[in-house]
């Protein structure tokens, strides 16, 4: 249980508690819905307003900001809805519509509503808005220890006639922009006579090539990311969506998407990310790599990277047909090849796979180290407590340094 504080601005008067707050108070709530069931996860769960009513309702209680009084009410009550404490919490979920953060749905009386429970229950999705901020937040709290960083585009080792200047001079080419040294340029004209200026004697500052990059974060929501009484798919997706944040106000020329890989894979927009869930249950990281691939050859930048978020083998493959083909006991070489041969494609394509490893096995760590010395990516074996800023720390790394 969280340590307990309390609010005594709050204290009987739940009503005046603003909604930001309340988001920071549920986020790991709202993040954490791919704990539904550890044993029998199911993808396709959606949380409901009773999830939401029992997630504030914890955190204020958790938090110490219920009046003693009123939680002995509610908890003598029949039905917690209907009591004075219950009625609050309505008008904070209410507060939350109201305020853009989360909309309200209902699942079809057929049961085609998109999400598990029973036909016609009340959900809700989180809006754009809500993601943003958790993104910020998410951002805010994994990059909290990591001191100042630069913000703008990424560096590299060229050079070019742009904004930001190095000093460094140089002969004005056809197509530089014209940031023009005024001394040198005069200097050269002055010396041979204004009428007989040639293009040759205009020199220009330097500046820093600044290079976009395009990125797929993979996020492996196979059965073990939630087994052994651990959560580890909710520190992945906090850490895709203070990527998102990143990229989306620190360097608005990038591109990032994502791609779930389980049994097998699809791409999942950032709007959907926080409430996915884990499942089916294997590791179809072969597929995960091609589709990534995929959506990489339709962006036209100058870096190409994949992030691998994962805590286990390759346990399964796409077969030319269609059909799954699974195994969880050990390195298969049928899926083991199959995964190789995807990390080579992406060498050859000039992608870097960046891997971030949940797990210590011995046949792990070396999987991972291959796949790495393929693509001259990177290798992290870390834990789900700092994973977020290992994830951050790496493509920060990114815009001081191209690695080769």
């Amino acid at each position: 249980m969280a340590r307990l504080t309390r609010y005594s601005k709050f204290e009987g008067d739940l009503d005046e508690l603003d909604s930001s707050e309340l988001m920071q108070m549920i986020q790991e709530a709202l993040l954490g819905q791919g704990m539904n069931d550890p044993y029998d996860p199911d993808p396709n769960a959606r949380p409901s307003m009773d999830d939401l009513f029992d997630a504030i309702l914890n955190a204020l209680a958790e938090r110490n900001m219920i009046p003693e009084e009123m939680l002995a009410e509610a908890m003598q009550a029949g039905d917690i809805q209907d009591t004075p404490l219950g009625q609050q919490i309505q008008r904070l979920m209410d507060k939350l519509q109201q305020d853009g953060f989360i909309r309200k749905e209902f699942d079809d009386q057929d049961g085609q509503g998109g999400g598990a429970g029973q036909s016609g229950e009340s959900r809700f999705q989180l809006t754009d808005k809500s993601i943003d901020f958790l993104g910020y937040k998410s951002l805010r709290d994994l990059m909290g220890g990591l001191g100042r960083s630069s913000a703008g585009a990424h560096d590299t080792r060229e050079y070019a006639s742009g904004i930001e200047m190095t000093g460094e001079l140089k002969p004005y080419e056809f197509g530089d922009t014209l940031n023009l040294d005024t001394t040198a340029t005069l200097s050269n004209v002055i010396s041979k006579g204004f009428e007989n200026a040639e293009n040759s004697d205009l020199v220009i500052r330097q500046s820093e090539y600044n290079s976009s990059a395009a990125t797929v974060v993979l996020l492996d929501c196979s059965h073990s990311m939630i087994l052994y009484g651990e959560d580890r798919f909710t520190p992945a997706k906090q850490v895709a969506l203070a990527l998102a944040h990143l990229i989306r106000t620190q360097y608005p020329g990038d591109s990032l998407k994502f791609v779930l890989f389980h049994d097998s894979a699809e791409e999942v927009p950032v709007t959907k990310l926080a409430q996915a869930q884990i499942g089916p249950y294997h590791t179809n990281t072969a597929g995960g790599l091609r589709l990534a691939q995929q959506l990489l050859k339709r962006e036209n930048k100058d870096m190409k990277q994949i992030v691998m978020i994962t805590d286990g083998k390759p346990s399964a493959l796409t077969l030319p047909d269609g059909r799954i083909y699974k195994n969880a006991y050990g390195l298969d070489p049928y899926v083991l090849g199959a995964t190789l041969r995807e990390v080579a494609q992406c060498r050859r394509s000039g992608i870097q796979v960046n891997t971030f490893m949940l797990a210590r096995d011995a046949e792990l760590v070396a999987f991972v180290r291959r796949v790495s010395e393929m693509t001259r990516g990177k290798a992290y074996f870390t834990t789900p407590h700092n994973i977020g800023q290992y994830v951050l720390m790496d493509y920060m790394s990114n815009k001081t340094k191209v690695v080769n």
